[in-house]
Formats: structure tokens, sequence, C-alpha cells
């Protein structure tokens, strides 16, 4: 018990990590509650029960919202040090990179913007920024996921030349489970992808089709994904040490 409460603590002390805690009991609580909700008819408590969740689940959102007003500034050192991806060795592999910070840092001021609109601080209308944000961001993840099935298509390469030759520096453990990872990105990014297209204007493919129950479903499942992907990096990282 007391090594699971100290690794929650740990978790909650990093930026990233409480994001990736909010993030799971926001998408948590619109799975419940959005499931309880249904039930109207057949009890009433649980759908007080289920409204009081989902009411819980927009507070959540809205307050990653407003931490991500601090993000800017990290997404452009980031991009800076990036920048046009000369380390990279495969042509492909760099320009999507590129491509995928280019949305990633026009996100955050569009949805900046809404948020301000919102809370009217500014006099414009939110509607035209909520749409142009969830469009980058929905670029943003179909850009993640061609660039995992790239890191896949070149990890499996380096795989078979390292079962059929010497292996170089390459040991197929390590190559394998950095395949699993990139497998992990891809299952992550379609299924916030499948919410992003959710929130996209009426009529583009399944805009607005999807009850709440199953946006929290998609998100809690990606939230997960979040959180084992941050503990086996903390595990590989305190074995390395």
């Amino acid at each position: 018990m007391q090594p699971s409460v100290e690794s929650l603590v740990r978790l909650l002390e990093s930026y990233r990590g409480r994001d990736k805690v909010i993030r799971t009991a926001c998408y948590g609580s619109q799975l419940v509650g959005g499931a309880l909700s249904r039930r109207a008819e057949a009890d009433n408590s649980s759908h007080r029960l289920g409204k009081r969740l989902l009411l819980f689940s927009a507070q959540l959102s809205h307050c990653r919202t407003v931490l991500r007003l601090f993000d800017d500034l990290s997404m452009l050192a980031y991009s800076k040090s990036y920048g046009f991806g000369g380390k990279e060795e495969d042509a492909g592999l760099r320009w999507l990179s590129v491509l995928n910070n280019v949305a990633d840092q026009l996100y955050y001021p569009c949805e900046h913007i809404a948020w301000a609109a919102d809370a009217e601080l500014i006099r414009v209308k939110s509607d035209k920024w909520w749409v142009l944000s969830t469009v980058l961001w929905g670029s943003s993840l179909l850009l993640a996921i061609l660039r995992s099935l790239r890191v896949l298509m070149l990890l499996k390469k380096t795989l078979n030349r390292c079962e059929s030759d010497d292996g170089g520096n390459s040991s197929p453990s390590q190559l394998r489970r950095q395949m699993r990872g990139e497998i992990l990105n891809i299952l992550s990014s379609t299924v916030d992808l499948s919410n992003a297209v959710h929130w996209m204007p009426p009529g583009f493919l399944w805009a607005g089709r999807f009850p709440p129950w199953l946006v929290g479903l998609m998100g809690t499942i990606s939230s997960l994904v979040g959180l084992i992907q941050m503990n086996t990096g903390d595990s590989e990282e305190t074995d390395s040490t």
C-alpha cells in the first residue's frame, strides 16, 4: 500500500504526471457519468449521479484548459531544439515530426483565444477558434500516427538485420520494446483522433454522433495508455541508473 501511495505522490508532484491523472479522472468520470445518465427512466438516482459526474468531468476539462495557458514556451523550446530535424536520418520521419511540431505550436494560441473569448476577456466569437484548435489537434494526432507507423517500419527493418547479422549496437529485445511503445502511441492517438472528429462541426464524418459515455471510453483508453507509458519510462530510467 505504502509504495503505491508514494508512486501516486511522485506522479502528482510533476506537471506532466498531474495532467495525466486529471485527464484520466476527467474521461473516467465522463464514461461512468454518461453510462449512468442513460438509465434515466430506470433509476432517477443513477441519472442524477451521472449528471453530477458529467459536470465534474467538465470542470476537470476546464482545469486542463487553464493549465495549458502556460505550455506555449515549453512547446516553443522543444520545437526550437528539434528545428528541421537535422539529426534524423530518415527524411520522411523528419518532416512528419516538423509538421507535428508546427500543428502543436499553433494549437495552443488558438485554444487560448477560444478560452479567453468564453471567459469574456476578449470580444470575439469563440466557436471558430475552438474549431480551429480541434482541427490542429486532429492534424497533430494524424501526423503522430503516421510518424509512429514510419518508426515501426524502420524498427522492423533494423530488427530483421539484427536477427540475420550480428545486430550492431541494437539488441532485439530493445528494438521490440521500442516497437511496443510505438504501437501504444498509435492506439492512444487513434482513439483521441476519434474524439477529435466527434468535436468537429456537424456533417464531418461522425462529428457530434458520439454519446458522452463513448467519448469518455475513448479518452479513458488514451489516458491509461499514457499512464502505462509514463510508468514504463520511469521504470526503465530507474533500471538504467
